[in-house]
């Protein structure tokens, strides 16, 4: 039999042996020495410098020796399970134990006070650790009082005793005299007396009869009380609870001792360094039980990263006995440095979602949001819409549609909301919801395309009267009550599917990222709400400046980095926030998502609408938009702007201006009109008014020529027209 030398440092196997000096004993060995169980009486030791120690010859015999027998799994079952049962009760009761001490050091100590202050200071988090430290001098101040308080308890519990007794007496005297006079008998008088000491003699006698048994029972439920309390915070040990023994001892448990033995065993070279030098684990959050899960934050050594992890995320996941999925290593914004990690319950995505709250009754408000999901910790996510805007993708047939769907069927429950698809494709997923919709759109010829455009500039010159109309009814923002008062400031929803047809369209593509930007900066206050859903989520298909300013975004299974940062925005991927682990076959529905609750991300589980509950939705939010009040207030007049007048207007007394001027003064005579005009889009309507207008270059800038625009007005307003300018009835809100 051979037994391990345990080390100083605590570290065990990990730590390298040394030689007498203090040198390591054999480089390319790291695993402790074994010596040999003493099977004699040791003699008395020799004078080190009578034995010359042959390092050499002692590590030769240790290889001879072998690894240390393990005689455990040796011995018979009827031996080892008594072990096991004695073991592991004694463990509940201990770790009971402890766990009320530190509940009772917490609650009489300024304990618990100190440990959040430390953490605070570590995630350096300021603000916490003053509060912590305003808290921790109160409770100091009243449990100074409580002891003031405890000291003069005696003296005061004295007085009240005897306040009590004298009162006591009286009354029961008082009640004797009165028992006496009225029955004429003036025994009568000394009745209440006699039965108050009966009372306290029967009082005494059950407690004379009590004490034993509870003397006796009181260990018995003080032990149990403790075995609870200690079974509730106990592990769960293979090696306690089953037969044990077999295996690596991992556990389906991430407790820290789970954690940092996967983590040791990722094979990065800077962490096993770490650890070799002595690398005292520091835990910002101790392993708790977190909805269906548990939840740790840990502070990496120097030389490791997130990243360093994330890279070996599928080995940690099978560390941890768990599948990649249902293992989330992350940084968090505000703690760079630290890994924080979410670990499911295994098993946890093969159970059913909840069915959709509103599936059978109910409406839902624009502003408070719309319940689409749940997480996988079991919490409800809600989709809020107001100053929101939605970025949804992922491979085909993953869940992107019955994520959209969820939020348009959402936002149909709520009468005020007007819904506008757009669909740069052909297929059926908004059919059903054609009775609901105030625009449905679909196809990818040139002229859908071009609808889904001109939606967007109608969004821009939109979002410009809306805030007009903001200020003029001294709101700072939409509400509900002035979107129910006036029809102009109904909320809308605005769904482009398949939306990098319209984004990497070679004519509109350009004009559509600069009119979505725009919009989506200026939206948030104003009822509007973007949503783009795209099956091809890369750099070239969706603007960076759309992603940026999105700010709910939904990923579904991505097959790269690329088109997961494209979705969830750049670097996701690197600090443990990415869906290329999601598998496409088997995650149908299953989402990473970012900006719906205040946690990095979440993972969500879309609750799924089929086409047959589709109908019973639409038609319950058809009736209930019916008897919606919306006319209170008229709509706006329709301006009509001439474009050639505005141009001279700005042009004023000079023969010719550049492009670029006339734009900004075009700009700041109507903004509502011309803000976001480019130079194609002004020779663009100049050319259509009159091929001479084109502007033409000027010391090798364009330039817009005062003489030429004034002669073609000239001949204009000798013939009269009827016609309606195309882009006029685009600024206006026209469409068929």
């Amino acid at each position: 039999m051979t037994t391990q030398i345990e080390h100083a440092n605590g570290h065990g196997p990990d730590a390298p042996t040394t030689d007498l000096e203090g040198a390591p004993a054999n480089g390319a060995r790291d695993r402790p020495r074994l010596v040999p169980w003493p099977l004699r009486e040791p003699v008395d030791a020799e004078p080190a410098d009578a034995v010359e120690v042959d390092q050499a010859d002692e590590d030769e015999r240790d290889d001879e020796l072998g690894e240390p027998v393990d005689l455990v799994p040796l011995l018979p079952e009827p031996i080892r399970a008594p072990r096991r049962f004695v073991v592991r009760h004694v463990r509940h009761v201990a770790l009971g134990t402890r766990v009320y001490a530190g509940r009772r050091r917490d609650a009489r100590s300024t304990a618990r006070h100190e440990r959040m202050i430390r953490l605070a200071e570590a995630a350096g988090d300021h603000a916490s650790a003053l509060e912590w430290e305003t808290r921790a001098a109160a409770f100091r101040k009243e449990r100074h009082a409580r002891r003031m308080a405890l000291l003069r308890a005696p003296v005061y519990a004295a007085r009240a005793v005897i306040y009590t007794a004298s009162t006591l007496a009286g009354a029961l005297i008082a009640l004797g005299l009165v028992l006496a006079v009225t029955s004429g008998k003036p025994a009568e008088s000394t009745a209440p007396l006699q039965v108050a000491f009966r009372v306290v003699w029967w009082i005494c006698w059950a407690v004379d009869v009590a004490w034993r048994p509870a003397l006796v029972a009181a260990p018995v439920l003080i032990l149990a009380s403790l075995w609870t309390l200690g079974r509730a915070h106990a592990p769960l040990d293979p090696v306690l609870y089953a037969e044990g023994g077999d295996g690596d001892g991992r556990e389906l448990v991430p407790d820290e001792s789970a954690i940092l033995t996967a983590l040791r065993h990722l094979g990065i070279g800077p962490l096993d360094k770490a650890v070799k030098a002595g690398w005292q684990p520091r835990w910002l959050l101790g392993a708790v039980e977190d909805g269906a899960g548990w939840h740790a934050q840990l502070m990496l050594p120097q030389g490791v990263s997130v990243e360093m992890i994330n890279r070996r995320k599928n080995l940690l996941a099978s560390n941890l006995l768990r599948k990649p999925i249902e293992v989330w290593p992350s940084e968090p914004d505000n703690k760079p440095g630290v890994l924080d990690l979410w670990v499911a319950h295994p098993g946890t995505l093969t159970g059913p979602v909840p069915p959709w709250p509103l599936l059978k009754t109910g409406t839902a408000d624009y502003f408070k949001g719309v319940p689409v999901a749940v997480t996988l910790r079991g919490e409800a996510i809600r989709a809020g819409l107001m100053a929101k805007n939605y970025m949804i993708g992922g491979i085909m047939g993953t869940g992107k549609s019955s994520a959209t769907r969820a939020i348009v069927l959402g936002a149909a429950l709520d009468p005020l909301v007007e819904i506008e698809v757009y669909v740069m494709a052909y297929n059926a997923d908004y059919d059903l919801m054609r009775p609901r919709l105030s625009v449905l759109v679909k196809g990818d010829e040139d002229e859908d395309v071009e609808k889904a455009l001109k939606a967007l500039r109608r969004l821009r010159s939109e979002v410009t009267r809306r805030g007009q109309l903001l200020e003029e009814a001294g709101e700072l923002k939409l509400t509900r009550e002035l979107a129910a008062r006036d029809k102009r400031m109904r909320p809308r929803v605005v769904v482009f599917d398949e939306c990098h047809e319209l984004f990497m369209h070679k004519t509109y593509g350009a004009e559509a990222a600069e009119l979505a930007e725009k919009v989506m900066k200026k939206a948030r206050k104003t009822g509007i709400t973007l949503v783009w859903v795209t099956v091809s989520p890369a750099k070239d298909s969706i603007p960076k400046e759309v992603t940026r300013n999105t700010s709910n975004r939904v990923a579904f299974a991505v097959g790269d980095h690329y088109a997961n940062d494209g979705l969830l925005g750049t670097g996701k991927h690197r600090s443990g926030i990415t869906a290329t682990t999601l598998n496409p076959s088997t995650d149908i529905g299953t989402s990473v998502t970012v900006g719906f609750t205040a946690n990095p991300f979440d993972i969500a589980r879309w609750q799924y609408l089929s086409d047959d509950d589709v109908p019973a939705i639409i038609d319950r939010a058809c009736k209930a938009r019916a008897g919606i009040e919306r006319t209170a207030l008229d709509q706006a007049p329709t301006v009509v702007v001439d474009h050639l007048a505005d141009v001279l207007a700005v042009l004023g007394d000079e023969p010719r201006m550049r492009t670029t001027v006339v734009l900004q003064r075009l700009a700041s005579l109507r903004p509502e009109v011309y803000e976001g005009w480019s130079g194609e889009r002004l020779k663009a309507v100049l050319i259509d008014a009159d091929p001479e207008l084109e502007p033409h270059k000027s010391n090798g800038n364009p330039v817009v020529d005062a003489a030429k625009l004034r002669a073609v007005l000239g001949r204009r307003d000798d013939e009269p027209s009827d016609r309606v300018d195309d882009d006029q009835a685009e600024d206006d809100g026209e469409f068929e």
